[in-house]
């Protein structure tokens, strides 16, 4: 697979098969190979998020497909599918499951020929000083919830939320992910361009356990090329 950072929360992904775009908002799409079909996703409408200028691609692109958050405005047409949470389907030759956000929208589960990818769009445990204690008490445990649908699942590449705006508390959805889902790839997102937060959780003691499963972000249009490790099939 081929991971190509975007700008923010959005990502691209390119396997032998496909090309899957998470959460495009800004930034240049990196060149495939051949005419792949492209899967297309947007978690909810927050324009960090969704941007319609992914609606222009398939004037050059004809085998594309999206799949949006149902709470998107945006014209029907037949290669649009428009989601709620808890909804699975199946799209081609890839199944889509949501999870419901803790905030706007959804989170996606993509499962291909061989491997899940998964996209938490907006789905993290926040936790925000000004709110009250039963806000986050209530933002912890709906999120624990929709995490724990993860926990019997292998997850090849996931996509999770680190946003330097919650301080403290910046680590605390990422680092319950991390200890709750057997995720073999990770990729921190959602981070406003502070790169610096990743190497921050990554030498703090709380990774220890898992911080060789984390990749950092430093730039946009920074691309890995993932192989498998021996012994992950």
């Amino acid at each position: 697979m081929k991971v190509t950072y975007l700008y923010h929360s959005g990502f691209t992904v390119e396997d032998e098969t496909a090309v899957y775009v998470f959460d495009y908002y800004k930034g240049k799409l990196p060149e495939t190979e051949g005419e792949k079909p492209m899967y297309v996703f947007a978690s909810h409408r927050h324009k960090d998020h969704f941007n319609p200028e992914i609606f222009e691609w398939e004037k050059d692109r004809p085998n594309i497909q999206y799949i949006l958050s149902d709470d998107i405005e945006a014209d029907p047409s037949p290669n649009r599918l428009f989601l709620p949470p808890e909804k699975k389907v199946k799209i081609g030759q890839i199944k889509v499951e949501t999870l419901r956000s803790t905030d706007e929208g959804v989170a996606f589960l993509v499962t291909t020929k061989d491997k899940r990818i998964y996209h938490a769009g907006d789905l993290n445990w926040w936790h925000w000083k000004e709110e009250s204690i039963d806000y986050n008490r209530n933002m912890r445990k709906n999120y624990q919830k929709e995490i724990k649908k993860l926990s019997r699942k292998k997850i090849d590449l996931a996509f999770v939320v680190l946003d330097p705006r919650q301080g403290g508390a910046a680590f605390s959805g990422i680092d319950y992910f991390m200890r709750n889902v057997k995720a073999g790839h990770v990729f921190p997102m959602h981070m406003w361009k502070d790169y610096g937060l990743t190497d921050r959780l990554l030498t703090s003691e709380i990774s220890a356990g898992y911080r060789n499963r984390i990749h950092r972000i430093w730039e946009e249009g920074q691309m890995v090329e993932i192989e498998e490790r021996k012994g992950e099939r």
